[in-house]
């Protein structure tokens, strides 16, 4: 065997043994802590963990609160997000670039940000209301503290993620199909229940089971809308526990914890089972299905389409963005009552605020960073990597993600609650505890589309390189990732964008000095200073949409599918 040729067969088990170290740390590592801490017969919580999680009826009530809300804003993700993505997929509505950024843009936005806004817009203290007259007395209950309010929102947040699943089904519907029962005399409705709808089960179900997996997870939601209420889900329940009794309850926390990984699998699972009740496989593949002619109903269908945008999206922003204006609490805005001194505290004066925009800034930099130049050697593994191997170490990437938020901050929090040994290092309570939970859990993020764009280059040069002697990490530095950069990089984006203003996990991780923009607006809100955290909200979402449409303009340069938002 020549040197080169050794050489080259070191690099590759050089970069698989360094991937193979990262993705142990970042996702095996804290789920199998998490698994011995419930599992093992002679664990420090474990026994009496159980056992107080199964005694309390705290844990029952929030476990059918938990499923309650999970299968209804389920149920309202998948109506409202399967039917506007055959509107815009299948008809000839004009604005769909436009309609599609809009009506995902809620889905980019931070769930607790989703809840401060839509709280503002129908509160009794509403700017919005009073400026139009219509605001309750004060003292009247906000209708959205309740179970249906959770729903609603839960609904709002998750419907984008079903459209843009069902969407990319959509866009592969064979023309054929569709052509063929149009000729015959079918109507337009008949093809849609007879032809796709049924094709559309597997991405409709897919979508369900992320919807599920999504909302018995959430947070910030529940949070902001069932704690004033005292309805409260499992998520809230380990954060209530956490904040009372501090890592004496570590072992219920993570027995809860366990509770909602079930469940959340168990939605998977039923989605996997019914998807296999039929074969929806097509033996071809065509030009998508023309769009069909609306005709004289177009306008009304659009003007729908503007409507849901309006009520989703624009109206609770527009009241968010009032209430960041007033002084107080009830106080109406007018000329002489509109200040930005709201915006001056949050940025200058309060010491915790400050901090968490600092904090947040650079924990999602950082995570972005991370996960862009790992992402570049694990996509190369996993796109044209032939080992049989490959697919775990996919899925292995996918867990932290793919399972609810609340189990990652408690396996992080089990994980380092001692020093790493041989080190001394403490992780715990400190901001680097949070700043590894982001890496574990947003990674996938920039995999995706980093892998997508793997599948859309040609390796034709890579392999010109290697037959001309470059070795694996020169091809790496000089062709592969000059070629998946603007990919990976739009994966990093897309992480900064999320862990900006998340307080899933930040809830459960932060401590003194290490605050969040989550954690601190989700206190503000707590407190009664709405005023303080809508001003946090304005500000993050403003950033949110402006790297949205920086990234949108510079998607002519980047890999198709690598914006959720744009074809």
């Amino acid at each position: 065997m020549s040197t080169r040729i050794r050489e080259s067969l070191g690099q590759e088990m050089v970069l698989t043994a360094a991937v193979a170290v990262v993705i142990v740390l970042l996702s095996l590592l804290p789920m199998l802590r998490l698994i011995k801490e419930i599992v093992a017969p002679g664990g420090t919580f474990s026994g009496m963990a159980i056992e107080a999680g199964l005694r309390s009826p705290a844990t029952w009530i929030a476990t059918w609160h938990t499923l309650v809300v999970g299968v209804g804003g389920t149920l309202l993700a998948v109506l409202s997000g399967t039917l506007v993505a055959v509107l815009v997929t299948l008809t000839d509505i004009r604005g769909r670039s436009a309609l599609v950024l809009c009506y995902v843009m809620p889905l980019m936005i931070a769930p607790q940000v989703t809840a401060l806004a839509w709280l503002q817009l129908f509160g009794p203290a509403s700017p919005f209301l009073k400026l139009i007259g219509a605001a309750p007395p004060l003292g009247t209950k906000n209708p959205l503290y309740s179970t249906s309010g959770i729903i609603l929102l839960l609904g709002v947040q998750y419907g984008p993620l079903v459209f843009l699943l069902v969407r990319a089904g959509l866009r592969k519907l064979p023309r054929e199909l569709v052509e063929a029962a149009r000729a015959g005399g079918a109507g337009w409705f008949t093809v849609l229940v007879t032809i796709v709808l049924p094709l559309m089960t597997p991405s409709i179900m897919a979508a369900a089971a992320l919807a599920f997996v999504s909302c018995v997870g959430n947070f910030g939601i529940p949070a902001f809308l069932g704690i004033p209420a005292n309805y409260l889900v499992l998520p809230t329940l380990i954060y209530q526990r956490l904040a009372g009794g501090g890592p004496a309850v570590l072992g219920e926390a993570a027995f809860l914890s366990v509770l909602i990984g079930v469940i959340a699998m168990a939605g998977i699972l039923a989605q996997e089972v019914m998807s296999r009740r039929r074969d929806y496989r097509i033996s071809s593949t065509s030009l998508p299905a023309e769009p069909y002619e609306l005709g004289r109903w177009r306008p009304a269908v659009q003007a729908g389409m503007w409507l849901l945008i309006v009520v989703v999206l624009l109206l609770p922003l527009f009241g968010l963005v009032l209430a960041s204006l007033v002084p107080g609490y009830g106080i109406a805005l007018t000329a002489k009552t509109a200040t930005l001194d709201n915006y001056r505290f949050v940025l200058f004066e309060h010491d915790a605020a400050s901090r968490a925009f600092f904090n947040s800034f650079w924990l999602s930099i950082a995570a972005a960073f991370f996960a862009v130049l790992v992402a570049v050697p694990i996509g190369y593994l996993i796109a044209w990597g032939k080992q049989r191997w490959v697919r775990l170490l996919n899925l292995s990437v996918e867990l932290p993600y793919a399972l609810p938020g609340v189990v990652l901050a408690i396996a992080s929090l089990l994980l380092f609650l001692r020093p790493i040994p041989l080190t001394g290092i403490q992780l715990y309570n400190t901001v680097w505890i949070i700043l590894y939970a982001y890496l574990a859990r947003f990674l996938v993020l920039a995999l995706r589309p980093t892998i997508s764009g793997y599948h859309q280059i040609d390796r034709a040069l890579e392999e010109a390189a290697q037959v001309a002697g470059a070795g694996l990490f020169m091809r790496m530095r000089t062709i592969i990732f000059p070629l998946v950069a603007p990919a990976a990089i739009a994966g990093g984006l897309l992480i900064f964008m999320t862990a900006l203003s998340e307080l899933t996990v930040s809830a459960l991780l932060w401590s003194s000095g290490s605050e969040t923009i989550g954690v601190v607006m989700f206190s503000f809100e707590q407190g009664g200073d709405s005023n303080y955290a809508a001003a946090m909200s304005v500000i993050t979402v403003a950033v949110t949409f402006v790297l949205m449409l920086v990234t949108n303009m510079l998607a002519a340069h980047l890999p198709s599918g690598v914006l959720p938002w744009r074809d």
